[in-house]
Formats: structure tokens, sequence, C-alpha cells
């Protein structure tokens, strides 16, 4: 389990460059820089939240100290830095945050290996990458201008976090039904990313550049599942 909670989030991260071409972007050195500052300062200062039981206190430090913010905090950073230009090119949101994620997932690992809980050391870096990955999927709907898709969007930003907190503090309060079912709902919009990387409004088919050149092995067994889910994607309404 403590294998799994370090080596999650760079072999997502890596997953995802070999899926998505021009994944890359600038601010890669900021993200692992500031995501290692972020850790270690938690290491030494601890929980801002003292849990307490099983009940709403529990909640709330799972949203602040375990599962939410941890992962929302560099896509805040990511904005930030592009609104005040930054980076010296484009970035890319989720990698940004992946990276940031691995120093965290690292020193977490040597903090909560000695407790052996699988509620720390699996369900929360994938909920970490769940958010990482499904908040830059869901902003990207804003760029059809369609309001009801936009509010949609927007719901499903700020619900994200909230899921995830409460499906890790349903599986730590032993509610397992639930826990699955917020599970769920957090780690759908993040496969999605994966499946569908275009922005909104372009065929999920393959690309001209995808039929001229080899494709490895990850790239053609994603171009397989885009086939086979372009019908589906193209009936719906944007």
């Amino acid at each position: 389990m403590s294998l799994f909670c370090f080596l999650w989030t760079p072999l997502l991260y890596l997953f995802r460059r070999s899926l998505v071409k021009d994944s890359g972007g600038s601010g890669g050195v900021w993200a692992l820089l500031l995501g290692s500052v972020v850790a270690i300062l938690q290491f030494f200062f601890g929980s801002l939240v003292n849990p307490g039981g099983f009940g709403f206190s529990r909640w709330v430090s799972a949203c602040i100290d375990i599962v939410s913010l941890p992962a929302v905090l560099p896509l805040l950073v990511f904005v930030l830095f592009t609104l005040l230009k930054v980076f010296s090119g484009p970035g890319d949101f989720t990698n940004f945050a992946l990276l940031w994620l691995i120093p965290g997932a690292a020193i977490r690992t040597l903090s909560w290996s000695a407790q052996n809980d699988p509620v720390l050391l699996i369900l929360s870096p994938l909920l970490w990458t769940a958010i990482a990955l499904s908040i830059p999927f869901l902003a990207n709907f804003f760029k059809t201008r369609k309001i009801w898709l936009m509010c949609l969007a927007g719901l499903g930003i700020l619900a994200l976090p909230l899921l995830a907190a409460a499906a890790w503090w349903a599986f730590f309060s032993q509610r397992t039904v639930m826990g699955f079912f917020f599970l769920f709902v957090t780690i759908v919009p993040a496969f999605l990313s994966l499946v569908f990387p275009h922005p909104v409004g372009q065929s999920p088919g393959l690309q001209s550049d995808d039929k001229k050149q080899p494709l490895n092995p990850l790239l053609r067994l994603r171009s397989s599942l885009r086939q086979y889910t372009s019908a589906l994607w193209q009936k719906l309404p944007w």
C-alpha cells in the first residue's frame, strides 16, 4: 500500500503524457518546487483541523488536510500564475497539478506508512488525482459558451472536492456502499478526461496526424476507445 501511494501519482502523470499529445507545457519546475514546499510545511506543522470521531469534523479534516485542498491548491496556483504571466510559455492545467502532488505523495507515504491504512495509502492518492484530472476537464466546458452547460460544469467543479472528501469520510466511517458511490462519481470525469482529452466541440475520433504516424500501444488503445465512443459523443448537445 505504501508503494502504491508513492508511485500512483508519478505513474499516472507519465501515463497521461503518453496518451495526450502536447501535454507538457511550462511550469513543471514551479509545480515540483511549490509542491515540495507545501508538503514539507504540512509535515512539520501538522493538520490545520483537529478531527474528532466520525462526524462532521472528520469530513472537514478530509476537505482541508487530506483530500480536497491538497488537490485543489495547485489548480488555484496555476490560475494565479497564468493571470500574472509567470510561465514563459503555455502551461498544462492537469500536468501542473499532478507534478505538484508528487512530492506530497512521497512525504505522506513516509508519515502514513506506519498506520498501514488503505483509506490513507490507497484511497487518498486516487482522490487527489481524480480531482486533478476532473476539474480541468469540466473547466473545458466553459468554452462551449452555452449557459446551461457552463452552469453544470461550474456546479461539478464546486461539488467534486466535496464529494471526494465525502468518499474518504464514508470509507473511514466504514460506510462502504456510500463510499463506493461517491468514489464512482468522483472518478468518472477523470476517466473521461483521459478518453476525451481534446477541447469540447472537436471530434474524439482519430485525427489526421494520428493516421499518418505510427501509434504506440497506449495511443492505439486510446484511439480505439475514442472510435467506439465517438458516435455517442457526437450525439450529445455540444
